[in-house]
This record gives C-alpha cells, structure tokens and sequence, in this order.
C-alpha cells in the first residue's frame, strides 16, 4: 500500500538509474556514432545547464549525449548560495527582464518542477536609518514580489512586510540590536543544487539522453570548417572514442573559452570568472528564524539556514586561477566574517567555520566592464563560432531551464541546415523532475512512513527533501540492511543508505561525488568527513564495484580534496570593486553601520 502512494510518474518510459551499467551503455552508444548516422547533439557539460539541455534536446525527441570531464555538477552547480530567486541585487542593476524570469523559473520549481528540493524561506532585510529608508526599501522588495506575480507562478510567497525594531528582535534575537532600526520581511525560495542538477540528469536519461561522466572532450571533428563531433577520452577505460553529431552544444560554464579554443585559431574571452565562497557555520552561532540579506559595500551578504548550519556568503571577485577547485584565500574568509559581524551580537570566529566551499560564476565578459564581476550581468548568450558549433554562456542557476531551451533551439536551427523535419517546442516547463510527481502524497502520509520503517520522524522528512517519491529507494535498503539506516557521520544528518543510492542510481563515480555532491558531509562536518571515508567506501565497494586498491584511492582522494579546502595565505583585500555611480543613488551614498550602505534599488524606471 505504502509503495502504491510512493509510485512515481511523470517522468517518460525509460530508466532513470544512473549507474555502472548506464554509463557503460551511454558511452557504447556514443561510440557507435559514424558521420552518416550522428547524434542529433552532443553536449559537453554535465551542469545544470547541460544536463538541462539534455532533457529539453531528449523530451523533443532527438537523439542526445553528454560527456562530462568530472561529476554532475562537479563545478558551478554544486557550489551556489542554494538559492532558487529572482536576485534582488539584479533590481539594482535594473535587470527588470531577468528578475521576472527568474522569480517566474522559481514558481515552476516551487509548485511543479521540483517541490522535494526547493522550498520557501523567509528573510529579513534589515535597515540602518529612521525615516525614508524602511519604506524606501520595501517598495523594492515590493517591486520584487509584484514580478513574482506576474504570470501563472510564483505568486504564493507571503506579501513583503515591514518590521520595527522590536519586531526584529523577537524573530532574530541574534542580530545586533545596534545594527537596524527596522526591517523589511519578504519570502523567496532554496534549492539543493546538485542533488537537483542530478535529478535532472535522471529524467534526460529517463528521456533517452545517453550521459557519461568521467568523459573529457580532447578535440573537435572536423569535416571542412564544420564541427561534426568530439573526440572524447573516457576516463575509466582509458581510451578515447569518437562522437558524432550534426550540433556539439557546449555548456561548459567557465570552461567555455576552452571549447571555443578548440574550434577558432583566435578564441574569444566569452567568459569572466567571478569567484564566490561561502562559509558553513553552526545554526546556533546566530540565533534566529529567518534568513538574513543585508547590504555590503558593493554587494550582498547572505546568512541562510540550511538544516543544521547557516551558509555565511558570498563573495564576487575577478578569479585567474584553477578552476576546478578554486582557491580559498584568508583575505576571503577574512572579509565574510567581517562582513557579517557588523550585523551580529555575537560575532563569528574562525573556529565557528565548519566548512568552506568555493565556485566560480560564468559570467558574460564585457569589455567594456571595468568595475569588477559584481556589476556585470547575469543575462546568457548563445555563440555560434564556427558552423556545427553552439555554446551557452552566462546565466544564472534559478533560469538553467530556460537557458537550456535556448541552447537546444539554437541547436535545431543548425541541425536544420541538414535536416528537414519539425521537431517539438520545448515543454520542459511541464515535466517533474525525478521525485517530484508523487512527492505531495508522501509527505502527507510521512508519520506513517516513520512508523513503518522504525526510522525517526525527522530522518523521514530529511529523505523526502532530497529524494522526494523516490525515498522508497532508500527505505527498501534499510529493510534489507538494516545498518544502512544508521547515520553516515555522527555530526551529520546522513544515513549509510544515501551513499549505496549515490552509486547506484545517481551516477555517483567515486567517494567525492558521494561525500561532496549526493551528499554534503565533506562540508558540514568539521573533520571534512575523513574520519568516516574508510567506513562509507567499504560498506558502498560492493555495490560499485571496487576493489581494495580502489577503496584505497578513493579515500585518499576524499582527503587531498579536504586539504585544498584550506584557504591559502594572502588574497586580494578589497573583495568587491566599487560599482557605478549610476547604480547607486549619489544623492544617498554617505555611509553608514561601519561603512555599510543601505539597499540602493536606483530608479525603477528610467
């Protein structure tokens, strides 16, 4: 009975597992391309941007691969704010068109696409002056939840509200009561964003998309000045094969100039590297019920729950260095501490730092931009450098849908110069995600659930929320077993059972992709997870394959990436360029709260 209201639907005929076996058949189908008969595309990019595109490309019925150097969202789309939002700093920057978007994007995930791994959250914007600050800045955060409204989603949020200083007190008694004389209370919504880049990549491969990860594209192929394929060096057989497609669609985030590299002689610096860090701190260092947006000189500063702790972030700076795990330096940390003590009664220290985690933003490079990546915008593009060849650049999380029907309408139109067929509009806005369909009943009958599997109340609601209908999954392991149904980490809310489900149907290759992406104990707890990684590698070994040299390299891997999560000495100390002067109201530029400004939304209309 419990396993019919459990049934998922809504996601096409098809496996959605993702594993050694799914990976083996992506990448034999990928090498039985030949140029008479091609993929219809192949995306390079296992982001939420490609993954994306690779259900919008596979539920339009073309044929589609995708190939991935490291993870699923092993870049960009695991190390965000988790923020599924319009962007308030975007209403800065008058992108009216883009916040819409956005907030329209964050209505879909909220009520259709995604509903197990987004929901609402509250914040407070406090303010720093009495008078014509509090109403000030609520007709923006006002101007804000109307956009939200316009159209057939999003419009569920809680109306903004203004608060008094005593109000504050009683919802965030952590905050320094020195620091606000008020504040403005508005709603918008989190996101699990590599769990959710995941699920996308399920419900493509549910579609039919063939997605291989541990894959690096080395070189394009060429029939004349047409790209016509990738050669692709499969990682774990060590060999290469060549894909053939009538569109390669890069969706390379940061690595775009590379993948423009390959196809030009004279590559184009399509992509600016804006670095951001966040800081994993106890939830009770800063006691309060609602997340906090609060205004830095040139930015924004973000303290948002997340289960157990806060995320402290972020940063916005110009970044030329490695990219795959870009440098931490004390001067970042340094600065988000700062930062965020000018707005706290109990300041946080260094030893309240749990976790640090670092990304890199692809933004559209300008050059004409000379006020640093915080200003620049977060709009996409589609490049078209050589015939054959599409890329999608810039962007930001909450609108990767729309990013990706963007790409893959660009693709049909060069997949058009060779064939003539009609192919189906994107309906991606439509389809529930992996976990989504049948979410809504099992979380109405989750005390049952918990008495059934004997698990607790609160670990029930914790699967839910990161495997939604498919929660299932994981109860039927710990029936089996009933020690996977104990915790993976003592400080961490995990249980053993996520991490079989990581390797056995959510493309998980190795022990990082578990302890950092399916699940985030590497980050939330304070010994990186290195004390479990010999226990977690064993008890999964079985179920992926690996032998006691590999467990061995495995655990070995979970602690080089933990040291080079330890912030390096020096860094840039000015952390955000000054934005324009046309962005920030001259009239209203004093500073004021220990050189913070107040929220400065510019003119709304022009």
């Amino acid at each position: 009975m419990t396993t019919t209201l459990f049934a998922p639907s809504g996601v096409a005929p098809g496996s959605d597992v993702l594993d050694n076996a799914s990976r083996a058949g992506a990448v034999a189908r990928m090498a039985a391309t030949t140029p008479d008969e091609p993929l219809d595309i192949l995306i390079i990019g296992g982001g939420v941007v490609g993954c994306g595109s690779a259900l919008d490309a596979a539920q339009r019925g073309l044929s589609v691969g995708l190939v991935e150097q490291r993870d699923l969202a092993a870049g960009t789309s695991s190390r965000s704010s988790r923020l599924a939002h319009g962007g308030l700093r975007y209403l800065e920057q008058r992108e009216f068109g883009l916040v819409h978007e956005a907030l329209t994007e964050r209505g879909l995930l909220l009520d259709r696409i995604a509903p197990h791994l987004v929901q609402p959250v509250q914040f407070i914007f406090p303010v720093t002056r009495r008078g014509w600050e509090r109403p000030y800045v609520g007709f923006g955060i006002t101007v804000y939840d109307y956009l939200s409204r316009l159209g057939s989603f999003g419009g569920k949020m809680s109306r903004p509200k203004t608060l008094s200083a005593r109000v504050v007190a009683g919802i965030a008694p952590g905050l320094n009561p020195d620091s606000y004389v008020g504040a403005v209370r508005f709603h918008d919504a989190q996101i699990d964003d590599a769990r959710h880049t995941v699920a996308v990549a399920r419900t493509a491969s549910a579609h039919g998309a063939a997605i291989a990860t541990r894959a690096r594209v080395t070189s394009l192929l060429r029939d004349g000045d047409r790209v016509v394929g990738a050669v692709v060096h499969d990682g774990e057989a060590g060999k290469d094969i060549e894909v053939y497609a009538r569109v390669v669609l890069g969706a390379g985030g940061v690595w775009t100039d590379d993948i423009v590299g390959m196809a030009t002689e004279q590559p184009k610096h399509a992509v600016r590297q804006s670095k951001g860090i966040h800081l994993v701190v106890p939830r009770d260092a800063f006691v309060s019920t609602s997340a906090l947006i609060a205004r830095t000189p040139n930015s924004v500063l973000f303290l948002l729950p997340w289960g157990r702790y806060w995320l402290v972030g972020t940063t916005d700076t110009d970044y030329d260095g490695p990219r795959d795990d870009p440098n931490v330096t004390q001067a970042d940390v340094e600065y988000l501490l700062d930062q965020a003590n000018k707005w706290l009664a109990t300041p946080l220290t260094h030893d309240d730092i749990i976790g640090i985690y670092s990304g890199l933003r692809p933004l559209v490079d300008s050059e004409d931009s000379e006020d640093g990546t915080s200003t620049l915008s977060r709009e996409h593009v589609i490049l078209r450098p050589v015939p054959g060849l599409a890329l999608i650049a810039g962007g930001k999380y909450t609108t990767y849908r729309v990013m990706a029907a963007d790409a893959v309408d660009a693709a049909v139109a060069i997949r058009a110069e060779q064939v003539e067929d009609d192919v189906a509009e994107s309906a991606t806005s439509e389809l529930p995600l992996v976990g989504a369909a049948g979410f809504a009943t099992a979380w109405a009958v989750r005390e049952r659930t918990a008495r059934e599997s004997g698990l607790p109340l609160g670990t029930i609601e914790h699967l839910l929320r990161r495997h939604g209908d498919r929660i299932r999954d994981v109860l039927d392991l710990v029936a089996l077993d009933p020690t996977l149904g104990e915790p993976l980490h003592p400080e961490a809310p995990y249980v053993m059972a996520e991490a079989v489900i990581a390797v056995t149907r959510e493309g998980a290759r190795g022990l990082t992709d578990v302890l950092f992406r399916r699940t985030r104990v590497a980050i939330e707890t304070r010994d990186g997870a290195t004390s479990v990684a010999q226990y977690v590698a064993e008890t999964i070994a079985p179920y992926a394959g690996w032998n006691a040299d590999r467990i061995a390299l495995e655990v070995a891997a979970v602690q080089e990436r933990r040291d080079r999560m330890i912030p390096v000495p020096g860094g840039p100390t000015d952390q955000q360029l000054v934005a324009p002067t046309d962005v920030l109201d001259p009239e209203e530029g004093e500073v004021d709260q220990e050189g913070v400004e107040p929220l400065s939304l510019g003119p709304l209309t022009d």
